[in-house]
C-alpha cells in the first residue's frame, strides 16, 4: 500500500470539510436521483437537524408509506453522506409552502429554504495554502493554517445574524421570519 502525501491527506479533508459544512445542499442535489422520481414527485427534504433527515410529503398515504420504508432509503442516503442519518421524519406539513411558492413542484429553489445563506466563495485559503517547498517550516502549520481559514469563515457568517429570541444563538433570518426562532428551537416545540 503505497503512503500518501501530507497534502493529498489534507486536500481529502478540505473536500470532507466542504461536504460536512452544507450536507443538506449534497442530499438536496441528489435527491430525486436517490429516491426515485415518483418518490421525489411527492416530497421535498426539508431540513437536516441532529442527523435527523426532515421529509415534506405531499399527503399523508405518503408519509405513511414512506416511514415504511425508512429503512431502506436511510441505507441509500448513508452512502452518499459523510455523517450517517439516524433517522427520517415525513410530515405533510411543509408540502403547501413548497406548493404556494414554485409554480413547476420537480425543480425547487435551494435559495428559497429559510436555513439558506448565500455566501462569497472565498479563495483566500487556497493562496494561504500555496506552499514552497524550500520553506520546510510551513507544511506543519498547514493544518492549523486550515483551521484558522475555517474559523474565520464561520466567525463571518454569523457575526451580522439576528439572534433567535429563545436560546440567542445567531441565526438566519429566514429561520426567524418562518418559524420566529432558529430550527433547532423550532423542532423543540414539536
Amino acid at each position: 500500500m503505497p503512503f500518501k502525501s501530507v497534502n493529498d491527506i489534507l486536500d481529502v479533508a478540505e473536500i470532507r470539510r466542504k461536504c460536512q459544512e452544507n450536507p443538506f445542499l449534497h442530499l438536496f442535489m441528489c435527491w430525486e436521483e436517490t429516491v426515485g422520481t415518483a418518490i421525489a414527485n411527492h416530497t421535498q427534504p426539508l431540513s437536516i437537524q441532529r442527523n435527523i433527515l426532515w421529509v415534506a410529503t405531499s399527503s399523508s398515504a405518503w408519509s405513511q408509506n414512506l416511514t415504511f420504508k425508512r429503512r431502506h432509503l436511510l441505507n441509500k442516503l448513508n452512502k452518499l453522506l459523510i455523517d450517517d442519518l439516524t433517522d427520517i421524519k415525513f410530515s405533510t406539513s411543509g408540502w403547501k409552502s413548497k406548493k404556494n411558492s414554485h409554480q413547476d413542484t420537480n425543480k425547487l429553489s435551494l435559495s428559497q429554504h429559510p436555513s439558506y445563506i448565500d455566501f462569497p466563495k472565498q479563495d483566500s485559503l487556497k493562496n494561504n495554502l500555496s506552499l514552497n517547498p524550500s520553506l520546510g517550516n510551513i507544511l506543519p502549520n498547514k493544518p492549523r493554517i486550515i483551521f484558522a481559514e475555517w474559523e474565520k469563515t464561520i466567525k463571518m457568517r454569523s457575526h451580522n445574524f439576528p439572534l433567535c429570541h429563545k436560546c440567542q444563538c445567531p441565526t438566519p433570518s429566514g429561520e426567524i421570519q418562518r418559524w420566529g426562532c432558529c430550527a433547532i428551537c423550532a423542532a423543540k416545540q414539536l
